[in-house]
């Protein structure tokens, strides 16, 4: 008879009542683990302290380790080892004060069976509730259930009954009444345009470029072909590698170009010569490259949207990929030829790119750019991190900011930008940003995502506010200063509302020139995306509809 070897069977430590665990999902880049641990331990010890005021216990799964100096799960690997000592019936906390990289817990929070609560700060500076969003995102997409809640200094009264229901129910429920389905829509020229739109979309199909997916830990911003392919889109996978090779096809001249074109346009760069703290000539050189590349690329495959991933394996490699990404984004723009010199590349519009590879900002892009264009609107569009937001002379005003990648149009062009490098902590190869204020104006800002198994698409109106200056700078010093900023009132949407119902960290925004055309654009953009299968939820007050 053979003798086998038989794995030792796993075993997990017993739930004791009113004992919650506590996990917190880290970065994968080191430098910035580390830098946040002080605020994530400050965080910790104040949701700590409101669980024991109702008589629970909190353990935390893995201690600090000694070489890092931080708690962080850091890894997959990691995760999948520590919820091997969690119960699997245990309440869990997963606690953010920083950006965290979702992969590195999902797997275990796949499995877990006791009741599950994301906790995040909410504050400027260490961005807890950018990564909470984006963990509950994907939770949302593997249909996993789960609470949430945030606080400013986790000791409002909104805050400790969030807790308290928690602790009572295993759930926290938050009002949904700014939200409603899509109704029957009237028989208008914009719903018969996207409709028209819609029916093209499914009939021609449309090409998404997409550099390496799963960035920064983005379960929820891969789609799946199943769900895209039904809507008329499909992927062109393309790697990052092959954009390196084709940067370095780039002649110099071709880069200066481009370089002259942005400062004959009235954009100014803060340039130093140190390489490792202060933004330099030859890094933006790199990020001209880079432009050049993405767009003879996306005219060897014939893409209609591209999306770089650049966090994970060009960050080693080159400087930040948001400069060409703003450029990409934006109809006015550094004319760029075809290698034989005989076509300019997308003349007279944007590419639309979708940062860090998120391809439900890819598919709000490609129909936002296609309804817009269509009505002879400006198409320019990005997406922004819901990064804060305090309230502001009776109104709660959200900062949304990206690491770079806004279109010089939603500056007010591009002497409103300015290149500022990026922050050496997560850029270590630098790279110039395209900072600005976005202008005051009506927005449509919306988001697609994956819950219940299907393409949903949230869509609101939105005001881009102006701010005083000092105000203006109090809010990007609070967050990131190089980073491009705008001032955002949602129409009808409370911030808890807002953070409850909304299932990404990235929200994609378009202005309109006043609110009647934003008003019919929006419902344009909502039939469209009902023509080709994707669910519309209406958020906030919306107004023809």
């Amino acid at each position: 008879m053979s003798t086998y070897t038989l794995p030792a069977p796993v075993t997990r430590p017993q739930s004791e009542p009113k004992t919650a665990y506590l996990i917190a999902s880290g970065d994968l880049r080191e430098s910035a683990n580390v830098a946040g641990w002080a605020t994530q331990a400050a965080m910790e010890a104040a949701v700590t302290r409101a669980f024991e005021s109702l008589g629970w216990s909190v353990i935390r799964a893995n201690d600090v380790d000694p070489a890092t100096g931080h708690g962080f799960i850091s890894s997959q690997r990691m995760g999948l080892e520590v919820f091997t000592r969690i119960p699997v019936d245990a309440p869990l906390i997963v606690a953010e004060a920083v950006w965290q990289y979702s992969h590195h817990v999902l797997p275990g929070l796949r499995t877990h069976e006791g009741p599950i609560l994301t906790v995040a700060n909410f504050a400027g500076d260490w961005p807890g509730l950018v990564g909470l969003l984006g963990l509950n995102a994907g939770l949302t997409k593997m249909g996993k259930e789960y609470s949430s809640i945030w606080s400013v200094d986790f000791s409002d009264e909104w805050f400790a009954e969030g807790i308290r229901q928690w602790c009572e129910t295993g759930r926290i429920t938050h009002d949904a009444s700014h939200v409603r389905a899509l109704p029957t829509l009237p028989d208008t020229a914009e719903v018969q345009l996207g409709r028209a739109l819609g029916d093209q979309l499914l009939a021609e199909k449309a090409l998404i470029g997409v550099f390496d997916e799963g960035c920064m830990g983005m379960y929820n911003a891969i789609f799946d072909d199943e769900l895209l392919n039904p809507i008329g889109i499909y992927k062109e996978r393309l790697s990052q590698s092959a954009l390196y090779a084709e940067m370095l096809r780039v002649p110099d001249e071709e880069a200066d170009a481009a370089y002259e074109w942005l400062v004959s346009h009235g954009m100014t760069f803060r340039l130093g010569e140190d390489e490792a703290t202060e933004l330099t000539r030859g890094q933006v050189q790199w990020q001209m490259k880079m432009y050049i590349a993405a767009l003879r690329m996306a005219d060897d495959f014939g893409v209609d949207a591209i999306g770089i991933q650049y966090q994970q394996g060009l960050k080693d490699l080159v400087p930040a990929s948001d400069l060409a990404e703003g450029m990409l984004n934006s109809t006015e723009r550094p004319p760029v030829r075809s290698r034989d010199g005989e076509r300019e590349l997308f003349a007279g519009r944007p590419l639309p790119h979708f940062n860090e590879a998120d391809e439900g900002v890819a598919v709000d892009a490609l129909v936002t750019d296609r309804v817009w264009s269509a009505m002879g609107l400006v198409s320019d569009n990005t997406l922004h991190d819901v990064r804060w937001g305090e309230d502001y002379d009776g109104r709660f005003v959200w900062v949304y900011e990206i690491s770079g990648s806004v279109p010089a149009s939603h500056l007010g062009g591009w002497d409103h930008a300015e290149g500022w490098r990026q922050d050496p902590v997560f850029f270590p190869a630098g790279g110039s940003t395209v900072n600005g204020v976005s202008r005051p104006g009506e927005l449509v800002v919306s988001r697609v995502f994956i819950a219940d198994g299907i393409l949903q698409v949230d869509i609101f109106r939105g005001t881009a506010v102006e701010l005083p200056a000092e105000e203006t700078e109090r809010r990007k010093a609070a967050t990131n200063p190089e980073w491009p900023i705008a001032h955002v009132v949602l129409h009808d949407v409370s911030r808890d509302q807002f953070m409850a119902r909304h299932k990404a960290n990235h929200a994609q925004v378009v202005y309109a020139p006043d609110a009647e055309t934003a008003d019919k654009a929006l419902i344009a953009k909502a039939a469209m995306f009902d023509r080709i299968g994707v669910k519309v939820n209406l958020v906030g007050r919306v107004a023809g509809i």
